[in-house]
């Protein structure tokens, strides 16, 4: 009887000294932990914290938005992809299904939204419909009235102006049509290697202020890449003043955004009857996983945070635009019209009620000739990346390009426009600042983008959380 227990208290006592000696290792890391255990707390250049955004858009903010997505204001955006590349020739179209887009017939999209009738009342909109066909035209003719004669002049010269942070297409075109973007939405499309590297080469290369003895960490057109070209970018990066940084930074958060998108709508299964789309765990951890990015992919998750920041400011800032009577989002369907402008403003409000909102006044202070021409700087780089997305070989990811730089230029012309808002009358045409329909579906349209980004992140978490 003794030796059984004597045998007993030693068997207890060998497993609790494996049980000991296993649990004072640590536990391995979760995918989930690799890729966003440095995506918390503050954001570098704010005073705002990634879990108050979460919080914020994910139960707030975007159920929403996408609602108003889906109407017909904002789920029809006039494009031209076929402008001619003008930077190089040799850009080769990607020929796959995926990469296609699928215009409008011109009977799918509401009358009211062809026939430009979008800003104001409908008085207003007879006005504005008679100067836009007199500025196609080309001239202002004289058998026009005097307020229709300032209004074209006050407009072309708003066109050419200074503010615009976007080269947009000339919607007038032939080849601009409309394009349904919930029958065309974004995601994989299968567009990658040495032609997708170019774009964002050409973009972070040439536009983001970099001189080329820095060497970007992680770009695969580069070879023999270490820890110390890392250490160099991020010592020049945060040596620059926060205009520049803030500009590098939204790029790389767009790019980080769009990698999401690619990641959370991945075809995962094809068969002749149909495809499935979905969340691709690998594809994400590839782009993000913090070992396989050498620590690259989460500072590119909290520069989507710092771009969403941005966005969601500029939308704070011109409620008064949308809140004028006057203006409606017109399609031509008053009962609709009237419900989505209302949800518009909810969402807007909800918006400005946002605690801890970037502050734009550190950009462009000090002295003001410096300053003007860090913005004029600032203003050209960023309309050079606007041109370059005419470059991009895949049609989708070219629409979806197009839509989300002038919603960021939009969004940025609104943010340097602060007297001019303030300054707008309460009813009728705003000459001195105005936004037209593209880019009021673009901003929006872009903002959606990245508030998508941030529920994906949400989702990504919950997927990678047993995987290591």
């Amino acid at each position: 009887m003794g030796c059984r227990w004597a045998f007993l208290i030693g068997l207890l006592g060998a497993m609790w000294l494996l049980g000991s000696g296993h649990g004072g290792q640590q536990a391995p890391e979760t995918a989930a932990q690799r890729c966003f255990c440095q995506v918390s707390g503050y954001l570098d250049d704010c005073t705002c914290d990634v879990e108050t955004i979460d919080r914020f858009n994910n139960y707030r903010l975007f159920p929403r938005l996408q609602k108003l997505l889906e109407s017909d204001y904002f789920r029809y955006y006039k494009v031209n992809l076929k402008r001619p590349c003008p930077f190089w020739n040799d850009i080769n179209q990607c020929g796959r299904r995926d990469c296609a887009v699928k215009p409008c017939q011109s009977d799918e999209v509401p009358d009211g939204i062809k026939s430009a009738s979008y800003k104001y009342s409908e008085v207003a909109n007879n006005l504005i419909e008679e100067c836009e066909q007199a500025e196609r035209l080309g001239a202002v003719d004289e058998s026009l009235s005097e307020e229709t004669q300032k209004a074209v002049l006050q407009w072309t010269k708003h066109d050419d102006s200074s503010d615009n942070f976007c080269e947009a297409d000339d919607i007038q075109s032939p080849d601009a049509e409309y394009v349904d973007l919930l029958l065309n939405p974004e995601r994989y499309t299968g567009y990658k290697g040495p032609d997708a590297w170019k774009i964002w080469n050409v973009i972070y290369e040439e536009n983001c202020f970099k001189p080329q003895t820095i060497k970007r960490p992680l770009n695969p057109l580069a070879s023999g890449q270490g820890k110390s070209e890392e250490n160099t970018f991020y010592s020049w990066l945060e040596g620059l003043c926060v205009e520049k940084r803030a500009f590098y930074r939204l790029i790389s958060g767009l790019h980080a955004s769009i990698n999401v998108h690619l990641s959370a709508r991945y075809l995962l299964q094809e068969t002749w009857l149909e495809k499935k789309w979905g969340h691709n765990v690998t594809e994400f951890q590839q782009r993000f996983d913090g070992i396989l990015t050498e620590g690259e992919g989460p500072r590119r998750l909290k520069n989507l945070y710092f771009l969403y920041l941005i966005e969601l400011r500029a939308l704070s800032k011109v409620v008064p635009f949308f809140e004028r009577p006057d203006f409606q989002l017109f399609t031509g369907d008053k009962v609709h019209d009237a419900e989505n402008k209302m949800l518009l403003l909810e969402i807007l409000h909800e918006v400005k009620s946002f605690p801890l909102h970037f502050d734009e006044n550190s950009f462009f202070a000090g002295d003001k000739k410096e300053a003007n021409k860090l913005k004029e700087d600032f203003r050209l780089h960023f309309r050079n990346i606007s041109r370059i997305m005419d470059c991009v070989g895949c049609f989708k990811c070219r629409l979806w390009g197009k839509l989300q730089i002038q919603g960021l230029g939009t969004a940025l012309k609104i943010l340097f426009s602060e007297k001019l808002i303030a300054n707008m009358p309460e009813s009728g045409p705003s000459y001195e600042f105005h936004l037209t329909r593209q880019e009021i579906v673009s901003l929006f349209n872009a903002f959606g983008r990245i508030s998508t980004s941030v529920k994906e992140l949400e989702n990504f978490r919950n997927l990678l959380q047993n995987i290591h």
